[in-house]
């Protein structure tokens, strides 16, 4: 902890465990829901009490959405760029400025504990007069700071000149604005989401799903959890199931299924379901996610790419790993820990994953594809090269028939295109419906 001396402050250790955090996304790529396990995360973190835990979720999850425009607010009250090295003074300075610009914590106490900090801190002690001239001026010019921040978009430059590429400036702007919403939770429910809709006190989606209303406590202890009368998931990650039609005694592999969601809706659809994902772990998790709701599925621990079933499958559901980039309300760490090399990597992965799926369906056979990308280059651009290089694929058409109320989640090419900010707020996500054809 540094050179320290005299009475350890309230709220000093939440502080410097958000500081220690912000440095692993940032600077290390680190994804932050491993950070944040109550079992295995971050030791700073794990050492906290509940009320200093979100407390840091609170600070961590501000900065990151906001980091662009704190970053630009601390350089206005600075006369230069931090000094070579002082890059862990730069995430004190982070964390005291979230909390003065965007969360409500009085300033004088986020100065105080950013002072603080750096004292406890060999690296920072040198700095302690700098710390506190900067913030004690953004406290005083703080309207002029946020009037001047605001236009400053909330994501990573590489990210959203990205997304203005793929969806043009008005459009990329709103994607950037929505992550800066609450996320809301969706449910899938088995039977009668009116019902369930008033019991939670929530709202029906356009599409079956139901929206709770906010609540405290943990989910698991609503109303029907435990009898397993739904399941938590996003408006938008249960819209490709919804794509396929009649599954009714057909089987059906869900190829990366954990945790569980889509398998459920399979089985809920009346499909044979083998639910295959290469993680051990993950596959335990959907076995008790499954036994929850009463569903039962065949379970498979294998690398998809090297799957090869005694029989071909009615139909299959590749949601692919991806970027995660239409997730970054639920996680704002996802724009500064992936790049555009991981993207890369990943749409390769995908069309490796796609071709392979194709192998596994019976000719007149159906291949969903989805993923929670913003990117193109994962989903309509992959998808296109797939399409126009096999010959025995064609894609099925998604048509405004097929999804009433949610029209505007398709795309030129029938393809389902969600953006954050469509149906009150969801996961930006992509699925196409493909058909191989029956060969004469």
């Amino acid at each position: 902890m540094g050179g320290s001396d005299g009475e350890w402050k309230p709220g000093l250790s939440a502080r410097m465990a958000a500081a220690k955090i912000i440095s692993a996304v940032i600077d290390k790529k680190t994804s932050l829901d491993g950070m944040m396990d109550a079992e295995h995360g971050n030791p700073a973190y794990r050492a906290l009490n509940l009320a200093d835990r979100a407390l840091v979720r609170a600070i961590v999850n501000s900065a990151l959405r906001h980091l662009p425009r704190i970053e630009a607010a601390i350089s206005m009250m600075l006369d230069g760029p931090l000094p070579q090295g002082a890059r862990s003074l730069h995430h004190v300075l982070v964390v005291a400025v979230a909390q003065m610009l965007y969360l409500d914590v009085p300033d004088h106490s986020a100065v105080d504990l950013a002072v603080e900090q750096a004292h406890r801190d060999p690296r920072n002690k040198r700095f302690v007069k700098l710390v506190n001239a900067v913030l004690r001026r953004l406290g005083r010019e703080k309207d002029t700071v946020m009037a001047a921040i605001e236009a400053i978009a909330v994501l990573p430059d590489w990210f959203y000149g990205r997304l203005v590429k793929a969806y043009g400036e008005e459009t990329a702007s709103r994607i950037a604005a929505s992550q800066l919403l609450p996320s809301s939770i969706d449910i899938t429910v088995k039977s009668d989401p009116t019902h369930w809709a008033q019991v939670l006190g929530g709202t029906v989606l356009p599409n079956g799903s139901v929206r709770l209303g906010a609540f405290e406590g943990q989910v698991s202890a609503l109303p029907g959890f435990t009898e397993g009368e739904w399941w938590v998931q996003d408006f938008s990650a249960s819209m490709p199931v919804r794509l396929m039609g009649d599954l009714y005694g057909k089987r059906v592999a869900d190829l990366c299924a954990a945790p569980g969601g889509k398998t459920a809706q399979l089985i809920l659809a009346g499909a044979k379901v083998t639910a295959l994902d290469q993680s051990g772990n993950r596959l335990k998790r959907l076995r008790a996610n499954l036994k929850r709701l009463g569903f039962e599925a065949e379970t498979v621990e294998a690398n998809m790419l090297k799957f090869q079933p005694d029989a071909l499958f009615d139909a299959v559901l590749l949601d692919a790993p991806c970027s995660s980039t239409g997730t970054m309300r639920k996680h704002p760490d996802v724009s500064w820990t992936k790049d555009e090399k991981d993207i890369a990597k990943l749409a390769a992965l995908q069309e490796q994953m796609l071709r392979h799926a194709v192998t596994l369906v019976n000719d007149g056979g159906m291949i969903i594809f989805s993923n929670c990308s913003l990117d193109p280059s994962e989903g309509e651009e992959m998808v296109g090269r797939v399409l126009s290089s096999d010959p025995r694929l064609e894609r099925v058409r998604v048509e405004a028939k097929d999804l009433p109320g949610m029209e505007t989640a398709i795309n030129d090419d029938g393809d389902l295109r969600t953006i954050p900010d469509m149906f009150g707020g969801v996961d930006g996500f992509y699925a196409t419906v493909l058909r191989k054809k029956a060969t004469s």
